[in-house]
């Protein structure tokens, strides 16, 4: 299997979920970011897979920053680059046979050319659905093997206790050829 490499445009991401978008608008920046990385938190425990997050300069400039407590990598681009070249340069470095790199953007003619090398591309409104449907089967999956866990370990009926007694009898009536 390959190694997945998720690399997302956090600020396309923000301006595309209406409700990172609201937060934007009231300059509420911080907040958006927050809420997006830990809602790609949740997702990276649910699909197991490296997500790298990048951030335009124009907002926070800065350098790579690790958020150890969301077990991510965030990157801040320097202030004159741009998130959709410090992506392509990054996926084209990242992309190998045995690494597949998917690109969280909705800005596809920004990255055309590492679409054309092979990485994948999903939609900022795509991804949130991808999410919700990823936290809807985890949920499921859990439920499923909770009820499975009750089923199991619960007391037996006095109908199958019945059945084992009367086993056991006829087993221990029988006499060994």
């Amino acid at each position: 299997m390959k190694r997945q490499i998720l690399i997302a445009d956090g600020y396309n991401i923000i301006g595309n979920w209406p409700e990172l978008n609201k937060l934007k608008q009231s300059d509420r920046f911080a907040d958006a970011r927050d809420s997006l990385l830990h809602t790609l938190a949740e997702y990276r425990k649910y699909r197991e897979i490296e997500i790298i997050l990048v951030f335009d300069a124009m907002y926070v400039p800065g350098i790579k920053q690790s958020y150890e407590q969301y077990n991510l990598e965030v990157v801040f681009t320097q202030e004159e680059q741009t998130a959709d070249s410090y992506i392509e340069i990054l996926a084209a470095k990242l992309m190998s046979p045995i690494t597949q790199v998917t690109v969280v953007s909705s800005d596809q003619a920004e990255q055309w050319t590492i679409f054309s090398r092979g990485a994948l591309r999903v939609s900022s409104p795509d991804f949130k659905r991808e999410i919700e449907r990823a936290k809807t089967e985890i949920n499921h999956d859990a439920k499923h093997y909770h009820d499975r866990e009750m089923q199991i370990n619960r007391p037996w009926s006095e109908q199958q206790l019945s059945a084992l007694a009367k086993m056991r009898d006829q087993l221990s009536a029988k006499k060994p050829d």
